[in-house]
């Protein structure tokens, strides 16, 4: 592909993409992989040029650009070379007009930046919420982090965590499948907050596929039972075939049925040591790896997430036994999603106390600990520990 092809490759992605993010459709890595698997002309060192090139766009427009064609244009404004594969060429873009505009550059969509403020995320960090995310790895405790970091050059231990390492951007761990696990340091802290111990029954309530549940298993040392459920049959799907990868014989998994997860759960009330919560939300703290979900996020949907993650908080509560945890966490930076999601919790259940949580990051917030991008080189999340009256 000439350089103008590229640019006019990221064009068309970028309007497919801002397309599907008004629409609810796919997401941006996934549009791109279809784009491509439909072009086989382009080379490896293509696609990543014009994948370079659409997620630079991206992060550049906290806006929704009006086109893809401004959303290039921006950083056509910023870059000369850019801007001169606006050539006309066959496979290129238009030459710009003197009098055509560029998208509007930014960081958050307008509403969202009121909700950071609010929510006590100083401007100043903003920018890290959409810079690229390293390569976290979490080893498993038998293999130990000394062995696998001996085997990738450039590999670095993460402080304050003992079995995570941080990798150069693009390494290969597929021949480690089953010894490491794909993990952001800061997903690795908040499981932490867990405490699980050999011996444990433990429930992640909200497992997806699996990554918490295999931490928590591996902090179990495999011994004791969890209990591992989600509503989302693909996804629960993942969990069995990397537990077995991983070793790990005490996982169990249960569909369950949305709206009636109190029902399906009522053998286990009042029985586990420890509800690991881990709840669907806006995704706010993730921002590094999926840029385009600012622009996807509404008013509407994050009331939607509120009230989603209240409503598993409440299935969750029932089936702590007396004096045990209840573990709360959210990769988001929204106090509706956080600190005021926990007092909402507290007041709606007495004799319930939030236990301080100690980890290796983060900063106190309400009742929990944040982790943000900038101050502790991780994605965003919030975490609080919760203990059931005695």
């Amino acid at each position: 592909m000439t350089p103008a092809a590229r640019t006019e490759a990221a064009i068309e992605l970028l309007d497919a993409i801002i397309d599907s993010a008004r629409q609810g459709g796919a997401a941006a890595d996934t549009l791109i992989t279809r784009y491509f698997s439909t072009r086989r002309y382009a080379g490896s060192k293509d696609r990543r040029a014009v994948r370079e090139l659409v997620y630079a766009a991206i992060r550049a427009c906290g806006e929704v650009p009006p086109s893809g064609r401004a959303g290039v244009l921006l950083l056509a404004s910023r870059d000369p070379e850019l801007a001169r594969t606006f050539d006309g060429s066959a496979h290129g873009p238009a030459p710009i007009r003197p009098d055509e505009a560029p998208a509007s550059a930014g960081i958050v969509p307008g509403w969202l930046a009121e909700r950071l403020k609010a929510s006590g995320v100083p401007e100043g960090e903003w920018p890290e919420l959409v810079d690229r995310a390293p390569l976290d790895i979490r080893v498993r405790r038998d293999v130990g982090p000394t062995l696998i970091a001996s085997s990738i050059p450039g590999a670095v231990a993460i402080d304050g965590l003992g079995h995570a390492l941080r990798l150069p951007a693009g390494t290969d761990v597929t021949a480690l499948a089953g010894q490491v696990e794909v993990q952001d340091a800061g997903s690795q802290a908040v499981s932490l907050a867990a405490q699980a111990s050999p011996g444990m029954t433990v429930i992640d309530l909200c497992a997806g596929a699996g990554g918490k549940t295999l931490a928590l298993g591996d902090q179990m040392a495999g011994q004791g039972r969890i209990i591992a459920c989600d509503i989302d049959r693909a996804r629960l799907s993942r969990l069995a075939p990397r537990a077995e990868r991983a070793g790990l014989t005490i996982v169990e998994t249960r569909l369950l049925d949305p709206g009636k997860e109190a029902a399906a759960l009522s053998d286990l009330a009042a029985a586990a040591d420890l509800v690991f919560v881990d709840a669907p939300c806006s995704g706010t703290g993730t921002w590094r790896r999926n840029p385009e979900a600012r622009w996807r996020l509404t008013a509407a949907r994050l009331a939607r997430y509120a009230a989603m993650q209240a409503q598993v908080l409440d299935v969750a509560a029932p089936l702590v036994r007396s004096g045990g945890a209840l573990v709360y966490v959210v990769c988001s930076l929204l106090d509706d999603e956080g600190a005021a999601q926990i007092d909402a919790f507290l007041s709606r259940h007495a004799g319930w106390r939030a236990e301080p949580v100690q980890l290796p990051f983060g900063r106190s917030r309400g009742h929990g600990l944040r982790l943000t991008p900038e101050h502790d080189g991780t994605d965003g999340f919030f975490v609080a520990r919760l203990l059931a009256p005695c």
